[in-house]
Formats: structure tokens, sequence, C-alpha cells
């Protein structure tokens, strides 16, 4: 029988025991009064350990985490200040691969913290702004504990039925925000040479940021547009109203968005609420090759720290700092670059540090997130660099072309012996 209470009665050491390992919600959907209760008890608990992909809350700095120790699969969102500190373990891992991990124990989860939108009238509460591996957790953990949130909305696809939850805690807060960001003059001019790709009927998947949301507003003159992707935010609430977004042209999940979580406003979450064009999918199949392979005309778009002179891609790494994450970078990658008709874009600006550093290097400067094998279109500024079936040799000479024109002959010197040679 599920236990109903409220923040203020919520006492985690009635439901947690020493060394237990958390798996939480990430994103919008971060139930921030459990985590909030966790860094104020977890202390009392002991030996507690909580894994989350992602966290835009803030709450998590090198002084509240103190009493648990806390892992990720990298330093996206506000998690950042914590790898600076030495104070998050990274899991190299794909999006993807988390839930898979979950249930094999992989990644432990004794207890799930969720964040659920109220129950219908059939019991069933929605995943409301993350669906990702929500369901993994719940289906792994001995006790789910689930902040349930009139202020999220319900949004269709994944469902907790009420009988799966141990503890409701019935809060009433806004969900965590994410607002759009200030665009640039750089980021519109990625934005545009990301643009030329995405023509009618292409089905498209971004991130949020600068640099999706600059493309999504070149877009308004498309028509009949897809959507599947891992991550949505506001900028497709006006593709959508302006009837640029239609999911008409899709071989499957026609008519219908569909995507893993919703990271944006208030304004993005009242459209999604009980909105049938949406639906809120679990990663085992926004990621999905199969799934995805059915997909044509797919133009997937994503981002990097550096791209090295032969395309290979960092998005993790750079030198001490670590700075992102694999996400769902390859999973998507791959799918692009194989769909008829499509396109998997890796976009990054040109420089980096005030523009000191050239982000096409001749070398990494961290680990290879994705490998030069799956590299398809690399977007800068400067323009784009398309890689897919090209030599090495004449890697080089496509990626020199779109570095900031200050860093051309530096790396024209260091691409020599590789176009000498061949490789």
């Amino acid at each position: 029988m599920t236990v109903v209470t409220d923040a203020d009665r919520l006492d985690l050491s009635q439901y947690l025991k020493a060394g237990d390992r958390i798996v939480m919600g990430q994103a919008c959907g971060e139930p921030t009064t459990l985590v909030e209760a966790l860094i104020a008890q977890g202390r009392d608990i002991g030996g507690l350990t909580a894994f989350i992909a992602t966290s835009f809350s803030g709450l998590f700095t090198p002084e509240t985490t103190d009493s648990f120790a806390l892992s990720s699969m990298g330093a996206i969102g506000a998690l950042r200040s914590m790898t600076k500190a030495g104070k998050l373990a990274v899991i190299p891992v794909h999006v993807s691969q988390v839930a898979p991990m979950i249930a094999a124990d992989i990644i432990g989860c004794d207890v799930a913290f969720i964040q659920v939108s109220p129950a219908d009238a059939d019991g069933n509460h929605s995943c409301g702004l993350i669906s990702d591996y929500v369901r993994a957790a719940v289906d792994k953990a001995r006790i789910v504990i689930a902040e349930v949130n009139d202020q999220v909305p319900w949004t269709p696809g994944e469902l907790i039925a009420g009988s799966q939850i141990d503890v409701a805690v019935h809060v009433s807060r806004a969900p965590v925000e994410v607002p759009p960001a200030k665009i640039t003059g750089t980021d519109e001019a990625i934005a545009r040479n990301c643009a030329a790709y995405i023509g009618d009927g292409s089905v498209i998947q971004t991130g949020v940021g600068a640099v999706p949301d600059a493309i999504l507003r070149l877009l308004l003159d498309r028509k009949n547009l897809g959507v599947h992707s891992g991550m949505l935010g506001d900028g497709l609430v006006e593709l959508v109203e302006a009837g640029v977004v239609t999911n008409a042209c899709k071989e499957i999940d026609a008519g219908v968005s569909i995507n893993g979580a919703l990271i944006g406003t208030e304004r993005l979450y009242k459209w999604a609420h009980h909105n049938p064009a949406i639906r809120m999918c679990a990663t085992s199949y926004t990621h999905d090759a199969a799934v995805l392979g059915r997909l044509s005309r797919l133009v997937t778009i994503n981002s990097a720290l550096e791209v090295d002179l032969t395309g290979q891609v960092n998005a993790e790494q750079s030198g001490s700092a670590y700075l992102g994450g694999t996400g769902g970078q390859l999973d998507f990658v791959r799918a692009g670059a194989r769909s008829p008709g499509g396109h998997a874009i890796i976009a990054l600006s040109a420089t980096a540090k005030g523009g000191t550093l050239s982000k096409i290097a001749p070398a990494l400067s961290g680990p290879v997130t994705t490998a030069r094998t799956e590299v398809d279109v690399i977007v800068t500024e400067f323009g784009a660099a398309e890689l897919k079936g090209q030599t090495l040799a004449e890697r080089t000479r496509r990626l020199i072309a779109i570095a900031h024109p200050d860093f051309r002959e530096e790396l024209d010197r260091a691409a020599h012996v590789i176009q000498q040679r061949g490789f």
C-alpha cells in the first residue's frame, strides 16, 4: 500500500537504509523536494550513493553533497561545478545504456526518486517532463518514492501505476525550468549552416541551447517537419503553432513528436499538458537503432567541445576540465548518417577562450566521444565540412576550411604529414 505524505513529514530514514543506492529522475524531471530531503537527512542514514544523469536545479553543490556520493554520466547543466570540485564521479555511458545498466544492476538502484504528475482516474501517473530511464528505475528499486507535483504536466506516453509507488510525497511547486539561452552572432551563423541540411519533410533531433534554438528559428519556412528526439525545448512550441512541425511524413509515429525529456519553461510545459501531439518515451524507443532506422530524412544535430583534423569528436573533456558528457550523441550520429536523405551534424563554434583556442584541433585534448568512422558533417560558423566517405587527407582540408582563419596556417602545418602519407 502506498504511503501518502507531504514534504514536511517525509522522513527518509523510514524507507532508506545505510548503503542504499539511489537513482533520481533527471533534468527538468528532477524531484527537487526529494533531493532537498536527501541533502538534509542523508548524513543520518549514512553510506548513501546517488545517480542522476543531468541536473539544472543547482541543488547539487560540493557543500550540499558531503553526506552522500554523487555520480552522473557527465557534467551537464549545473553539475559542472561538481566536477570542477572533484565531487562528481563520472560514468562514461551513452544515455541509451543507462536503463539497461540499471536493469542489470550495473548502475545500482535500491531506491528510485522520481517526479510524476497527479494520478488520472485510473490511478496512473504521467512521467511528466522526463521518461528516459524512469521506468527502469521504478522496475528495479526496492523502494519507489515519488514526488507527486500538481504543477507537472500530464504528458502522453510513459505511465507509472499508483500501485508501483511506495511513498507518494504530494507537493505543489514549479518544476525546474531552463530558460532559452542568449543567441549570439556566432550561434546564428552556425545555425544557418546547419539549417541548410533540413528540408521539407525532414525529421529532426536536436538538443537545447543557443545553437539548437537558433536553428529552430530558421525553420519557420519549412513544411511538414517531424520530430524524434531525446530532448526538446521551448523552440518546438513555436514550430508546432506555426504549422511547421506536423510529423505527417514520418514512416512511424505519424502526427506525433517523439521525445524523452522536456527541458524548457512553463510555456513548454503548458503546451505539453494532455497534448496528443507529443509522446514521452523511454530511451529504449527514442534512441533505439531499430526504431531510428525506420526514419528517412532524419537530421540529427549534436554538439562538441572539439574535433580533430581527421574527424574525431570530443564532447566530454577539455584537458583536466570535464565539461560535457556522452549523452545520446553516438546513437543519433549513427542514425542520422545512415538515414536515407538524412544527415548527422556535429555543430560547434570554431574557437574557444575568447578566440585564443581553435576547436578544430590537430589532436584532441580529451577522449573520443564519437569516432571518425561515424562522423558525417561538421559545422562551424565558417561553413560545413562533409566528411562521410572522404579520405583522411581530404578531411583535413575540409576541416581546415571551416576553422577560424587565424588558425588555418597552423592547422595546415599540422595536417602536412597526414596529407603526405594519406593517414
